[in-house]
Parts: structure tokens; C-alpha cells; sequence
């Protein structure tokens, strides 16, 4: 595929001598191996008067050049701007707020911009206070992909009979809500906890304050917080092989949930559960002494994660993609009684 590219300074020269010595445009196209409209056009564009000056012609290339060709629409002092920062701000990455935005008003190109101009906005912002702010809103991720190996010789904690490997095929398909991947993320000094137990099909989120990092606590956190939920969205819970979920059978007996074990250090068989996590440090940066987080603050920052445009959700919210299937469930219901 051809592309065209601006005259160069050399080109510029050799275009004026031989227009000064009276060749045609086509003979100058042909000398500069350009299609014919270049020349034609560049003569335009830059001569003052019938008189081609490569000097002159230079300089208004690269004034032109400087010029944006439209205004930003995240001027810094903006309205449009300020309604960028609030998302920014409640935990949306760019390109959630592109996608969102595109999504909510798709007829009004007006409020439509791209995740790259919204970087873009951040890091031209003029340094100070602000700039910093905006910077620190952004997600941190890691460096380097960890490994995906298993050793062989790390034995497996709970019955093989659980193993992940034996889930029923819709708890891989994620159609039907009410498969979870869980996890406990720890506090300082591994002296508190708290439980993150994620929707697979929804990825809605839910989390559990524990009164300790203790088997016995995280059974009564998971049980307590999951027994909020409708029990249709109450199926299967996979989990990685943490002693913490010594008391699963407690888990089932109270909930109806089976329980399944991912396979020893294989964080990326719960990926959902993981990338939600990585989210939380946002919130609950590590070092944090969460003993001294109340479950309700918990309970907001998992709105924030539900009410979050994924793309993998077609930028809809958790929380949307939750309701909209427990309102498809209740008409279905309706609808065999009837």
C-alpha cells in the first residue's frame, strides 16, 4: 500500500531550480519520482505570488505542521475534561472510559474520544499537584508475566476427587451465572485478610471481611457474604489450594456451593479471580493493615469494581450483566407457572 509523505528539504531545492530553469510539472513529477500532483501541489501551498522560495517554502511547512488540525476536547480546564477526571478517579482505566463513553452516547460523536488522547491529556497536563493526581488514578500492572510452570513435586492439599479439572463443562463455558473463583488477599504481615470471591460469568465481585486469617474465619466471611446472594447464583466456588480453605465442606453445608480446587500454583486457572485482585491494590494497596477495613467499606469498593465498563462484558457493568440474567431467570419462572 503506497502512502504519500511530505516533500523533503532536498526535493524543495531541486523542485526550485528546476522551476526556475522552466520545466514542466511533469518533468519535474519524473526527476523527482513523484506522482505529478505533488509538485503541482507544493507549489501551491508555499510560493508567494508566481516566485518559489525553498526557504519560505520550509518554513510554512513546519508552521503548518505545528498547528493540530482540530482542538482537543480535554482542554485541561474543560467541562468534558472534568467529567473524564471523575471516571479516572472512581477507578476506570481509559480505555473503559472510551468504550463507555462511546457506548452511552453512540450518537453524539461530540463526547467521544479516544483511551490515547485520554493519556495523552494526563501526561501533557502541566506538571504539579494536578498532574500527579491524575497519574496516580491510573492502573499499575506488573512488570514482567510471571512464570506459568507447575513443580511437579508440590503435592495437592485437598481430594483429587475436587480437582479443578473436574468441574462441570458450563462452569468453563461462563454462560449460566453462579460459578465463583475465590481467593483471600492478605494485610501486613499476613495478620489480616480478606476474602474476594468473583462471578465468573459476570465477574461481579464480592468481598468478605475476616475476623482473623484463619480456616474457621473465612469459612463463616464466605458463608455470610455469599448467603446475601439469590441462591440460583449459588453453584460451584473454585479456589487455589490455600489452607485457609481447610473448611469447605462448612462452605457447602451452609451455602449448597461445591467446592473445586484449582492445581497447586496455577494462579492463572482463577483468572478472573487474580485480575480482580491486581484491582483491589487500588483500593487496599499491600501493607495495608486490613483488620482496620469494616466490611462496609469493602462493600463499596466492590460497587466501584460492579459499576466498572469491562471490555469483555461489551463495556457493560458487572452488575448489569448479574441483574440482567436474575430478571431473565424470574420471567422464565413466571412463565412455567403460568
Amino acid at each position: 500500500m503506497k502512502t504519500y509523505t511530505h516533500l523533503t528539504t532536498d526535493e524543495r531545492v531541486a523542485l526550485m531550480l528546476m522551476r526556475n530553469k522552466g520545466l514542466s510539472l511533469r518533468s519535474i513529477s519524473l526527476h523527482l519520482g513523484r506522482n505529478a500532483s505533488s509538485p503541482s501541489r507544493e507549489l501551491k501551498r508555499n510560493s508567494t505570488g508566481k516566485h518559489y522560495d525553498v526557504i519560505h517554502a520550509c518554513a510554512l511547512a513546519r508552521e503548518r505542521r505545528s498547528i493540530p488540525r482540530r482542538q482537543s476536547r480535554l482542554l485541561p480546564d474543560s467541562e468534558f475534561f472534568l467529567v473524564v477526571r471523575k471516571m479516572l478517579k472512581r477507578g476506570w482505566s481509559p480505555q473503559q472510559i472510551a468504550s463507555r463513553l462511546k457506548h452511552q452516547w453512540p450518537d453524539s460523536p461530540e463526547f467521544h474520544v479516544s483511551h490515547e488522547s485520554i493519556y495523552l491529556a494526563i501526561y501533557a497536563h502541566p506538571r504539579g499537584e494536578l498532574k500527579r493526581q491524575l497519574i496516580s488514578y491510573l492502573r499499575q500492572g506488573h512488570g514482567k508475566r510471571r512464570r506459568r510452570t507447575v513443580n511437579a513435586e508440590r503435592r495437592e492439599r485437598y481430594p483429587s476427587e475436587l480437582s479443578i479439572h473436574l468441574r462441570p463443562p458450563e462452569v468453563e463455558d461462563r454462560l449460566i451465572p453462579g460459578h465463583w473463583e475465590s481467593d483471600l488477599i492478605m494485610g501486613a504481615g499476613n495478620r489480616s485478610a480478606v476474602a474476594t470471591m468473583v462471578e465468573r460469568t459476570s465477574r461481579f465481585v464480592v468481598l468478605a471481611k475476616l475476623d482473623a486469617p484463619t480456616a474457621e474465619c473465612a469459612s463463616q466471611a464466605i458463608t455470610r457474604e455469599m448467603n446475601r446472594l439469590a441462591p440460583s447464583l449459588l453453584k460451584t466456588m473454585t479456589h487455589d489450594q490455600g489452607s485457609e480453605m481447610a473448611r469447605y465442606q462448612d462452605i457447602t453445608a451452609q451455602t449448597g456451593m461445591k467446592i473445586y480446587f484449582a492445581d497447586p500454583h496455577s494462579p492463572w486457572q482463577r483468572g478472573s479471580n487474580e485480575n480482580t485482585n491486581g484491582l483491589l491494590r487500588q483500593y487496599l494497596p499491600k501493607g495495608t493493615d486490613l483488620s482496620t477495613v469494616s466490611q462496609e467499606r469493602l462493600d463499596e469498593i466492590a460497587n466501584l469494581l460492579n459499576t466498572r465498563p469491562r471490555q469483555t462484558l461489551g463495556w457493560k457493568f458487572p452488575v448489569e450483566v448479574l441483574v440482567e440474567y436474575l430478571q431473565l431467570s424470574a420471567s422464565n419462572n413466571l412463565e412455567s407457572i403460568n
